[in-house]
C-alpha cells in the first residue's frame, strides 16, 4: 500500500507544471540564438537541443523518446544535449550512461538564452539559428501519447519550412524539474 502512495504522490508532483522562477525572461519564436562554439555545426541543418538532467525522473524517462527523434531526424537535423545539473557529470559519462552518440554539452546559460528553466525541455532552432520551438516533448509523462508528440510535430514542421505550430498551452508549459537541482 505504501509504494502504491508513493508511486501515485511522485506520478501527482511531476505531472504538474514546473514552477516559473521569479527572475525568468521569456524568450520569443524568431530571436536568434548564439550556441556555443562546440555545437557550431557547418551542414547547415536545423538544430536540435535537448536539455537533461540525469538526476531528474522526467529527463530519464524521456531519453528513449529523444534517442527515437535522434535515429529517425538525424539525417536531417542536429541533434545535442545540453546537461543541466549541479551535480558533477562529465559530457562523457552521460554518453556512455545514457548510450547517447551526439554531442553532449555543459553549459547553463544556454537554457537562459533559450527561455528554458526546466528538463526535460526541447528547443528547436532553424538553419539561421533562431527559435522556433521551445517546449515539452509530449503531453504524456513517458512519451507514449502519439497525438501530442509536439517535439515531433515542431520538427517535423520545421524540415517541411512551415511556419511554427500554434501549439496548446500543455505544449509550451514547463512540465518537469526546475534548473539547475532536480526539484519539483
Amino acid at each position: 500500500m505504501a509504494i502504491g502512495g508513493i508511486f501515485w504522490y511522485n506520478d501527482y508532483v511531476y505531472s504538474l507544471p514546473t514552477p516559473v522562477p521569479a527572475n525568468y525572461q521569456s524568450v520569443a519564436n524568431g530571436k536568434h540564438i548564439d550556441i556555443p562554439s562546440q555545437l557550431k555545426f557547418s551542414n547547415h541543418k536545423p538544430v536540435f537541443l535537448h536539455f537533461f538532467n540525469p538526476d531528474c525522473p522526467c529527463s530519464r524517462f524521456n531519453i528513449a523518446h529523444f534517442k527515437t527523434l535522434v535515429k529517425e531526424y538525424g539525417n536531417q537535423a542536429n541533434f545535442a544535449v545540453i546537461l543541466m545539473t549541479d551535480k558533477y557529470y562529465t559530457a562523457a559519462q552521460v554518453k556512455q550512461k545514457f548510450n547517447i552518440d551526439v554531442p553532449v554539452v555543459i553549459d547553463a546559460t544556454l537554457a537562459v538564452k533559450c527561455g528554458v528553466y526546466s528538463t526535460p525541455q526541447a528547443v528547436l532552432l532553424n538553419t539561421g539559428g533562431n527559435l522556433y520551438y521551445r517546449g515539452n516533448y509530449n503531453s504524456s509523462r513517458y512519451c507514449t501519447n502519439a497525438k501530442t508528440e509536439y517535439a515531433r510535430m515542431a520538427l517535423t514542421a520545421l524540415l517541411q519550412n512551415s511556419q511554427p505550430i500554434a501549439f496548446n498551452p500543455l505544449a509550451l508549459k514547463a512540465y518537469g524539474c526546475s534548473l539547475p537541482g532536480c526539484k519539483k
